[in-house]
C-alpha cells in the first residue's frame, strides 16, 4: 500500500508569525491522522520558525526549491544542506512556476533532483502540461519528456525518496480542476513510464500526487482514484481548517 502524502505549498505567502500560527492551528486537527504523511512548505524566511513549531508533531516541513551546490558564491540561492539545517525533510523541485516563470529546464531540474537526493532530502518532483499542450494533443509527449529527462540518472532505489506531483498547469490557481478521470489518466500514464524506466516494482511503489485547485470539497472524489496517492495543495493549504479537511479526505 502506498501511504498518501498531502503537502501544502504556501508559495510566496504567510509571514513568519502567520506561518507559525497556521501550524499551531493545524497540529491538533491532524494529530490523530497516522496513515497520511502531512507536509507544509513555507517560504525560506519562515522555515526555521515553522519547523520549530512543527517539532514533535506529525507535520513535516519542506522547502519550495533548492540549488545544486552545497555552498559558495551563488547569490540568492539556497542548498539542500541549508534547508536541512533549518529543519526541512522535503523539497519541491520543478514546480510549474519554476519551469514557466523562471525558465528552469529539464536538465537543471534533473540536476537539482539528483543533488537534493544525494544530500539526503526527500523530493516532490513536479510535472504537468500547459493548456495549449493538452488541447494540441501533446500532453503525453510533455509528461514523457518531463519524467524521462527529470529522472535521468536515478536508480529504482532512489525513487523511494521521490514523489511525483502531477500538476496540470491550466488548473493551478485558476479554480479549474482536472476531473478525477483526467487526473487518473495521467497518473496511470506516468506510472507506466516509471515501469518502463525502473521496473514494475518501482512503479507500483512510487507515489503520485495531484495538484491543481484541490479543495476540501473535491479532495475525496479525486482521491478515490486508484493511482492518486495524495495532493500538492496551493491556496487551500493557507488555512488550517481547509488543509486539515483535505488531509482527512485522504485518510
Amino acid at each position: 500500500m502506498r501511504k498518501p502524502i498531502i503537502a501544502g505549498n504556501w508559495k510566496m505567502n504567510l509571514k513568519i508569525a502567520e506561518g507559525v500560527a497556521l501550524v499551531e492551528a493545524l497540529k491538533p486537527l491532524v494529530a490523530d491522522v497516522d496513515n497520511v504523511e502531512v507536509v507544509v512548505c513555507p517560504m525560506f524566511t519562515a522555515l526555521d520558525a515553522v519547523a520549530k513549531a512543527a517539532a514533535g508533531s506529525n507535520v513535516q516541513v519542506g522547502a519550495q526549491n533548492a540549488y545544486v551546490k552545497a555552498s559558495g558564491a551563488y547569490t540568492g540561492e539556497i542548498s539542500p544542506q541549508f534547508l536541512q539545517d533549518a529543519g526541512c525533510a522535503w523539497v519541491i523541485i520543478g514546480h510549474s512556476e519554476r519551469r514557466h516563470i523562471l525558465g528552469e529546464t529539464d536538465a537543471l531540474l534533473n540536476e537539482k533532483l539528483r543533488f537534493a537526493l544525494a544530500a539526503g532530502m526527500k523530493v516532490m518532483f513536479c510535472i504537468g502540461e500547459l493548456l495549449e499542450e493538452r488541447k494540441g494533443g501533446l500532453m503525453n509527449d510533455v509528461i514523457r519528456r518531463q519524467v524521462v529527462e527529470g529522472l535521468k540518472g536515478l536508480t529504482a532505489a532512489d525513487l523511494a525518496n521521490v514523489v511525483l506531483a502531477y500538476e496540470p498547469v491550466w488548473a493551478i490557481g485558476t479554480g479549474e480542476t482536472a476531473s478525477p478521470e483526467q487526473a487518473e489518466e495521467v497518473h496511470v500514464f506516468t506510472r507506466a513510464l516509471v515501469a518502463e524506466l525502473f521496473g514494475a516494482d518501482a512503479a507500483a511503489a512510487i507515489r503520485i500526487q495531484y495538484g491543481g485547485s484541490v479543495k476540501a470539497d473535491n479532495a475525496a472524489e479525486l482521491f478515490s482514484k486508484e493511482n492518486v496517492d495524495g495532493f500538492l495543495v496551493g491556496g487551500a493549504a493557507l488555512k488550517a481548517d481547509s488543509f486539515a479537511a483535505i488531509v482527512k479526505a485522504a485518510r
